[in-house]
């Protein structure tokens, strides 16, 4: 399995499907199934029965979760949908070497 290019509160636009062109941010990564919920896209309408929680109930509108294929970081520095590479960087208080995310557009590095 490869590793992930998006992690959770990651800025990221859809790519492909119904809800292309919008942009938002990573809520939650199912690496696993290959999937993301992205806030504000998506949503999905859910019938609810009055519970101690929501006693209303009534209709909740809800994300869905959208394939990972369809979505795509977005640049730090200019905005843009871009893929990700990984880099080797040194660690300053440690020493040791761990791989960064970085963009193939403006080479700047993910936070």
């Amino acid at each position: 399995m490869k590793k992930n290019r998006i992690k959770k509160n990651d800025e990221v636009m859809v790519i492909a499907g119904n809800e292309r062109g919008k942009t938002g941010k990573a809520l939650k990564v199912f690496p696993e199934k290959n999937r993301v919920i992205v806030e504000g896209v998506n949503l999905r309408k859910r019938h609810t029965k009055p519970t101690q929680q929501n006693p209303q109930g009534g209709i909740i509108e809800k994300e869905a979760s959208i394939h990972l294929s369809n979505v795509m970081p977005l640049d730090p520095k200019t905005g843009e949908p871009t893929r990700v590479n990984a880099q080797i960087v040194i660690d300053e208080k440690s020493g040791k070497k761990k791989t960064a995310r970085v963009a193939n557009k403006s080479g700047e590095m993910f936070t």
